[in-house]
């Protein structure tokens, strides 16, 4: 102590428990220990996002191939496989018409043709254009007094990548997506 009793100041490293009562810096070390989490949340919900507007997507084009199909060929004799020259060409165009464009193709047999039968609330296959249900009821989907309706069918592929691969775990994969147009 000096003079009129003032604590002399202390020179030298602060100690340890002054130290540890001190808060300079701490919001700046939480956030740089949690920010990489974050980001990495951040980049899996936009690359999930995306997949699933791809999905979206997919059935949409294939939606698009469908009432192509519908718009070309509904006045033309079944099967519209056989007699309709512009189908195949129509749902192309259709397809690619969509946001996917030349990244969304038709997948392998499609577009096809079928005659489907309502079964309680869903579609079941009893023929196909090349050999239609005989005899020509739905008597093999459980309703022998209904007439089997003349379906189109459509399968369009999408490759969907993610845009973050390496941080993500959304997988490179491709989109399939489907619809059904009864013709007749």
């Amino acid at each position: 102590m000096t003079g009129a009793g003032k604590p002399v100041p202390r020179i030298g490293p602060p100690s340890l428990a002054r130290l540890a009562r001190r808060e300079n810096g701490t919001a700046a070390i939480e956030l740089a220990l949690l920010a990489p989490l974050l980001v990495l949340l951040l980049l899996n919900l936009v690359d999930f996002s995306l997949m699933i507007w791809s999905y979206m997507e997919a059935d949409y084009s294939a939606q698009m191939g469908v009432r192509a199909a519908y718009a070309t060929c509904a006045g033309v004799a079944l099967p519209a496989m056989a007699n309709c020259p512009g189908l195949n060409a129509a749902v192309a165009t259709a397809i690619k018409g969509t946001s996917l464009g030349s990244r969304v193709t038709l997948a392998g047999g499609s577009p096809s043709e079928g005659y489907y039968c309502v079964s309680g609330t869903s579609l079941q296959q009893v023929g196909s254009y090349s050999a239609p249900p005989n005899p020509f009821n739905c008597a093999a989907a459980g309703n022998p007094n209904a007439t089997p309706g003349d379906y189109i069918a459509v399968t369009v592929a999408y490759d969907f990548t993610p845009i973050f691969p390496g941080l993500s775990l959304a997988s490179a994969r491709t989109v399939i997506g489907s619809a059904l147009q009864r013709l007749q």
